[in-house]
């Protein structure tokens, strides 16, 4: 087996990619490390705002169904953007997605560590002070880091096999959390529940922005789903497509139940206690001790989740731009036995440790959270608002077509990108410098690679 053999086609199917989308969400994890921004800043519109923002993502989800018919492909956002607007603007779509995936390393597993050391805490291995202390918590994401990165390189099966347990024991957990919600607090809850919650006439074009600013970070990681449209069955966009979409539904219904949850189990002050431990404030109220740790493993399985589908989309795009050399043709190897993009997984990986270390000299783990979270909503506005555009661009004959038609492919994804624009403006102007130069500074970095890349391809040639 050669060097140049391609990735694993034909491994995933419907279901395979619609769990894979849902865990690139990180449902618990989302909810964990959010809900108490999100409440904090608009109270019990956040049920409205996930409500809509999950409508708005519904037009960047056509936007990446229809722009998979071009052809399925690692690079995704990457390949359909750069095939409908140029490679200039497909290599920075590509490269806001890597460098979102970077920093999210941070994000994603800072939480998984501050989750396994309250659980140790309570095992009386390590003292509870442990979870505001940088370095432990640092060096424990590092480890996790290590740990979904080594199962990610052996290959796409033992990832979905892996990702599969991790979401049913995940959901299982949930699942629950809600019954015993609805049963113990329904008729008595912290915050009775109200049509105003989702009503359009509750919100100001302030508050919705605001809701909206936090809400879209619940929804990032469905897109996976198509970053993996090489390795499904048949070589066709039809099980990624429908994987993408099956999770999106999945995952919009969850998050509006969910935060109603929050909101009838739990006060506002309790929220704000809370702060990146909300299912376990509401399994700790619902069951008895030691019960209510199942909450933190749900948290730790939906980070390893997200962290690992995370690796699969940087991996699987690093690796699309490689193959295609508007990046070094390193990153594009492929390992002869687990027919995985093994260098580039071992770069998302090196580069994730190096930015781990380098926060842990940030004064505390929340500062570390709320700046790296910022700066990736930037980033994610900035590459799915390319692939909306992209998407009304190149179908925008369909215009003279029936009503349905042009809404999907044009209307509903070109709205969702002037959508995420407008938030990602908005954004910029409320971060600090430093929020500011991880998120925007990151987008920048890519001139040099790209120039770099370019330079080297034209003295190859001439």
């Amino acid at each position: 087996m050669s060097q140049e053999k391609g990735l694993a086609g034909g491994s995933l199917g419907t279901f395979e990619s619609a769990v894979m989308g849902v865990a690139g969400s990180a449902p618990a994890f989302s909810v964990a490390v959010t809900t108490a921004v999100i409440v904090a800043s608009v109270g019990v519109l956040s049920v409205g705002s996930v409500f809509y923002c999950g409508l708005i993502m519904f037009g960047i989800l056509f936007a990446f169904i229809n722009l998979n018919k071009m052809k399925p492909h690692a690079g995704a956002t990457y390949a359909w953007v750069g095939a409908v607007f140029g490679p200039g603007w497909g290599f920075f779509a590509g490269w806001g997605l890597l460098v979102a995936s970077v920093i999210f390393m941070v994000s994603a597993t800072i939480p998984a560590a501050t989750s396994t050391l309250k659980i140790l805490s309570a095992l009386d291995f390590v003292n509870e002070s442990t979870l505001e202390n940088t370095a432990w918590v640092t060096a424990f994401a590092a480890l996790w880091l290590t740990l979904v990165t080594i199962v990610v390189s052996k290959g796409i099966k033992h990832a979905s096999y892996a990702q599969l347990l991790l979401t049913i024991i995940e959901a299982s957990i949930v699942l629950a959390l809600i019954v015993g919600a609805f049963i113990e607090y329904g008729a008595k809850p912290a915050h009775a529940p109200s049509f105003a919650w989702i009503s359009p006439l509750s919100f100001t074009l302030e508050t919705f922005a605001t809701g909206a600013l936090t809400a879209i970070f619940f929804y990032w990681g469905w897109d996976v789903t198509m970053n993996l449209g090489e390795e499904t069955k048949g070589g066709t966009p039809l099980p990624s497509s429908k994987g993408a979409f099956w999770s999106m539904v999945n995952l919009m219904l969850f998050y509006v139940i969910i935060v109603i949850v929050v909101l009838i189990v739990l006060t506002d002050e309790e929220i704000a206690q809370a702060n990146t431990n909300v299912l376990y404030a509401i399994a700790d109220k619902l069951f008895p001790q030691p019960w209510g740790y199942l909450a933190v493993l749900s948290t730790i399985l939906s980070t390893i989740g997200t962290i690992e589908t995370q690796i699969l989309q940087f991996s699987r795009t690093l690796f699309a731009m490689s193959r295609d050399r508007v990046l070094h043709a390193r990153y594009s190897k492929i390992h002869p036995e687990w027919q995985t993009p093994w260098v580039a997984t071992l770069a998302i990986w090196l580069l994730g440790v190096i930015l781990l270390f380098a926060s842990s000299y940030l004064p505390s783990v929340k500062d570390i959270l709320d700046k790296s979270v910022s700066a990736i909503g930037f980033q994610i506005c900035f590459y799915m608002s390319l692939a909306g555009f992209a998407c009304a661009w190149h179908y925008r004959t369909l215009l003279r077509g029936n009503f349905s038609t042009a809404l999907t492919h044009i209307w509903w994804p070109l709205f969702s990108a002037l959508f995420m624009v407008f938030i990602a403006l908005l954004s910029a102007v409320s971060f600090d410098l430093l929020t500011n130069l991880i998120g925007m500074g990151g987008l920048l970095l890519g001139f040099i690679p790209m120039l770099l890349n370019r330079r080297a391809v034209h003295k190859l040639q001439s």
